[in-house]
């Protein structure tokens, strides 16, 4: 049975399920910044992405160890998370594999997820161990979506947001094919023209998933007219994702990917997609991500 877990430091305060070890809240001084999953737009708030992110063509895949099968965002959401550690602030829960877990994906691993509150910030932490004897192919990611307006700011408009990058760029998305899920790196729409501020609008995402490749430094506000909003730190993640549901929804996810879901251009090996990790028998990896409520 699923169990919430509590940290705390300063003004900070997480909840983290031990189902799927999903974050569940994040607040600050009382304030609560994350999505509370309503299911009229979205009934999840940041699941665990692992091993893969988005989708892989037709829900298959080939790689050395067989055939690979399952949904959007792989496997790990879907399990019950071992607490291996818990502090007043921090909190590690652990997923390994399984018979289960070998059907769907036929690799032996170790997934460690870390949440730990320190100097304002949310830390969530994927450590992958390969405990297996042959490489461990693996994509992490994280879906954290946040309320808007911010809490505090009810006045506020979601039009009244913006997503501020720490420099001036030009950039252009690829595309979502919304029936397969599949991305299309070739056929691209204009996000930016040497500008640090997206404006954010509903409409923005009728194409569905914004997807960013190599932001600068890594880091990304979304912030109202107020100042308050969400700091996202994310060193290590080449891809981020920005999504909000249809029908208007009134939260943004902001989400560190080190790959993404299944190119038009690739083929369906699991081990020939964008940003695959490829992990020796013993081995460990290791990736960090920072939310810091504004």
């Amino acid at each position: 049975m699923s169990e919430i877990i509590t940290i705390r430091g300063g003004a900070l305060e997480a909840g983290i399920d031990t189902a799927g070890a999903q974050l569940m809240s994040l607040k600050k001084d009382g304030g609560e910044y994350l999505w509370q999953r309503d299911p009229q737009w979205w009934p999840r708030c940041a699941p665990v992405l692992f091993p893969i992110v988005g989708n892989i063509r037709d829900d298959r895949a080939d790689s050395a160890q067989g055939e690979i099968r399952f949904g959007r965002h792989g496997l790990a959401r879907n399990y019950e998370f071992a607490v291996t550690e818990a502090t007043e602030s921090k909190v590690v829960l652990t997923l390994e594999s399984s018979d289960e877990t070998r059907a769907a994906f036929p690799y032996d691993f170790r997934l460690d997820m870390t949440y730990a509150i320190a100097d304002g910030s949310l830390e969530q932490r994927f450590a992958v161990t390969n405990t297996g004897d042959v490489v461990l192919p693996f994509v992490v990611g994280g879906h954290p979506a946040f309320n808007v307006p911010a809490p505090g700011c009810e006045g506020e408009d979601f039009a009244d947001y913006a997503l501020k990058f720490a420099e001036p760029w030009t950039y252009a998305s690829p595309t979502i094919n919304t029936t397969t899920g599949l991305i299309d790196f070739q056929t691209r729409f204009s996000l930016l023209e040497d500008s640090d501020t997206l404006p954010l609008t509903h409409r923005l995402f009728d194409v569905d998933t914004l997807i960013f490749e190599d932001v600068p430094l890594r880091t990304v506000q979304m912030v109202g007219p107020s100042g308050h909003g969400m700091r996202v730190d994310f060193d290590g993640f080449d891809y981020l994702g920005v999504w909000s549901a249809a029908n208007d929804a009134p939260f943004v996810a902001i989400e560190p990917w080190r790959g993404t879901a299944t190119g038009t251009d690739e083929d369906d090996v699991f081990e020939h997609k964008r940003g695959m990790d490829l992990l020796a028998a013993g081995d460990v990896a290791e990736y960090a991500f920072y939310m810091r409520p504004l």
